[in-house]
């Protein structure tokens, strides 16, 4: 019988050596699977995100297409060959341009879509870039001598327009204007009339084919506004890739550490299959073609601690069985058993909130929500096959000693439902306090939280400047800057923050033109003797702001009665899915009564760890109310208070330990992470102690009055009846 569990062991490490290797080198010429093939974000890579609106009600979508084409040439004309044009949405365009060196200058450069046009010497405009179907640079050998030309053809309208043009201007100028600088003007030597017109004597290749990109490009169909732009230094995306390796790295050591110490052996199996799942995790990325964002790499880790939870689930539940009597080879198949609808129903709550994010989530968000869905259908496939498959091999071949897997003696008898009112109380004085600190805040900081750009519209700049600049204190670096930003920009109350542990400062400031913050940077350049590499900006309008903040809203809302009717059905009971809502609403509240009281900026990525905090805290609370729903079948009859206190004593050390671990490696992020990380980790790591709260002291409580109430109803109908 041993030889089948020795095969499973050999086909499992055969299996996790195999994806380790995939995900360290890859496979092929191209190494398709490895960590290096992973395509990376612009917050990564470095680079420049803009998005632009239509300067037009309701424009149709032949302008949409060919305003996307003339962009898409621009980026080619300029060498830009790595940038993307496309459209999100119905007619918002987003341009992506990864790896570029002078950020603020294609900024300015993209912002300003370029004007043609075709003017004569009475200052008539004939004609319009929108005129103009393709121009090409060629040369001429019919003549003694090379000439070097350009080749235009127009458009149906655009003959007609020119032919009108010559015919008028014989013998006179036509003025070629770019950017209302004259380009050329060609003089007219007869009237053209079949749309093929020649521009010649440009005195060499190049000059041709610079004329012929501008009037290639020159003018989109549609005017465009900026309403969003993102710039990151490489430097800066190589710090975040190496800070968020360096916190993963740490994390998993811990809670390899503590699986180990506090599980025994099958800890050790959860740390080989941990292992496994970032391998595959690194594996799925790459095949997938997902792009890697810094929010991305968050919801890895972050999935990593949540996969540590299936294991506990799992852990726990066999010490449990091992307790009751049972043999290991039993506890060890009944604990898979008795854990899998906990892991299944936590992990699918989880899953509809990462759902929500990605449908209602844009950008460096939606790839936050592919990672996390991958991530949790990752840590499923290993915790019930992977840990399975290895733990019951190694029961097979022999290793059954009690000592090695621990047993559970009982639990502590914890009176939940008896001190509820505490409980509640505890949580109503919190929120009350952030309650009242937002009208004080509003009075002293005209907002009664602290929105960032993302929520109010604006711009802001992360500069990083090395140790020594020679300030004596924060205040003094500050009024150095606030002189330099408004001699640059003319801005005068742009606010200075300091990033705790990091020789960076943050600039905000309404919002700027290209042309402001190119000058912003150069002057931040020559002033401390730093790159643009070192210079991170990101501008946000109002428009999406505004949106940013309604979508939020409509999200929670949305992830929240999702997880309600999912619960419902589960349980097969409508108390159990409000009592998991209110739950959650009280998770928020505690959240957002922190930030109130912090005076923390709430931002892009407070909107992502918000949603996230939603499916973890109902993980959490599922498992309590897997372990009521599980105890209600016994045979023996308890009151609702005795069924509710045995259920969190029974999964009290479970909460504890899965939330310790997720902690950890969310902890570790906020510790060596960059900024935009640290901004993500810091509601997490306030939202897994209140989630832990509220799934053993508020969530059950909850369920406990309204079955109360109901059941008084109830009886009371059947009385009245």
């Amino acid at each position: 019988m041993k030889g089948k569990y020795v095969v499973a062991l050999i086909i499992s490490f055969i299996l996790i050596v195999g994806t380790a290797y995939v995900a360290m080198i890859g496979v092929g010429e191209n190494k398709d699977g490895s960590a290096k093939e992973i395509n990376l974000g612009l917050d990564l890579e470095g680079g420049v995100s803009i998005t632009y609106a239509p300067n037009k009600e309701d424009p149709t979508s032949v302008e949409i297409q060919d305003t996307l084409y003339k962009l898409q040439l621009r980026l080619d004309e300029y060498g830009y060959t790595e940038g993307e044009v496309y459209l999100e949405g119905s007619s918002r365009i987003n341009v992506d341009i990864p790896g570029v060196k002078n950020a603020d200058q294609v900024l300015l450069e993209m912002g300003k879509p370029g004007k043609l046009a075709f003017i004569d010497e009475e200052g008539t405009t004939w004609l319009t870039g929108a005129d103009v179907k393709n121009a090409e640079p060629g040369t001429d050998t019919s003549g003694v001598t090379r000439d070097y030309v350009v080749h235009l053809e127009f458009t149906p309208d655009g003959v007609t327009k020119f032919a009108e043009a010559t015919t008028k201007n014989v013998g006179k100028p036509l003025y070629i204007y770019y950017n209302d600088e004259i380009l050329l003007a060609p003089t007219v030597n007869e009237p053209i009339l079949n749309g093929q017109a020649v521009i010649n004597n440009m005195g060499s290749l190049v000059t041709a084919s610079q004329l012929a990109a501008n009037i290639r490009i020159g003018a989109l169909p549609l005017e465009l506004v900026e309403l969003r732009s993102n710039v990151v230094g490489a430097k800066m995306g190589q710090d975040a890739i190496q800070t968020s390796i360096l916190a993963g790295l740490i994390g998993i050591s811990l809670i390899f550490i503590f699986m180990i110490g506090f599980y025994r052996l099958p800890g050790f199996v959860a740390s080989i299959t941990l292992i496994f799942y970032a391998s595959l995790m690194i594996v799925s990325l790459s095949l997938f073609n997902v792009t890697l964002t810094l929010p991305g790499i968050a919801g890895i880790i972050l999935s990593i601690g949540m996969a540590v939870d299936a294991n506990v689930i799992i852990f726990s539940r066999i010490k449990e069985e091992i307790g009751s009597g049972k043999t290991i080879k039993a506890s060890v198949k009944s604990g898979f058993k008795k854990a899998t609808s906990a892991i299944v129903d936590g992990n699918a709550t989880t899953l509809i909130a990462a759902i929500v994010l990605y449908i209602m989530g844009t950008g460096t968000i939606k790839g936050f929500a592919i990672t996390l869905m991958i991530g949790i259908a990752v840590s499923m496939f290993t915790s019930l096959v992977v840990t399975r498959l290895l733990l019951s091999s190694l029961v097979g071949m022999g290793l059954r000693d009690k000592k090695l897997y621990g047993v559970d003696l009982g639990h502590k008898s914890v009176q939940v439902i008896e001190k509820r009112k505490v409980f509640f109380a505890v949580s109503v004085v919190i929120i009350v306090i952030g309650l009242v600190m937002m009208p004080v805040n509003q009075a002293t900081r005209d907002s009664f939280l602290n929105f960032d750009i993302e929520f109010v519209g604006g711009t802001s700049t992360l500069v990083s400047l090395g140790s020594g600049e020679g300030y004596s204190t924060p205040e003094a670096l500050q009024e150095a800057v606030k002189g330099l930003v408004v001699e640059a920009t003319g801005q005068t109350t742009p606010q200075f923050q300091n990033v705790t542990g990091k020789d960076q400062f943050i600039i905000k400031t309404p919002s700027l033109t290209s042309e402001e913050r190119l000058a912003l940077s150069e002057a931040l350049i020559e002033k401390y003797n730093i790159t643009s590499d070192d210079i991170e900006s990101e501008s946000i309008s109002a428009t999406v702001s505004g949106e940013m903040r309604r979508d939020a809203i409509i999200a929670v809302l949305v992830a929240s009665l999702c997880i309600m009717i999912y619960v419902s059905f589960r349980f097969k009971d409508f108390w159990f899915g409000m009592a998991a809502v209110l739950a959650l609403v009280h998770d928020i509240f505690i959240v957002f009564a922190v930030y109130a009281i912090g005076n923390v900026p709430i931002n892009n990525s407070f909107i992502a760890a918000m949603l996230t905090i939603v499916g973890y805290s109902i993980n959490d609370t599922i498992v309590v109310f897997d372990r009521i729903r599980e105890n209600m079948s016994l045979e023996r009859k308890f009151s609702y208070k005795d069924l509710i206190n045995m259920s969190i004593s029974q999964t009290m050390g479970r909460s504890i330990n899965t939330s310790l671990t997720t902690f950890i490696m969310v902890g570790i992020l906020y510790i060596v992470g960059v900024t935009s990380i640290r901004e993500f980790a810091l509601p997490l790591m306030i939202g897994i102690l209140s989630g832990t709260y509220s799934s053993i002291f508020i969530a059950s409580p909850l369920w406990y009055i309204f079955k109360i109430n109901h059941d008084k109803k109830l009886k009371k109908k059947i009385i009245e009846n």
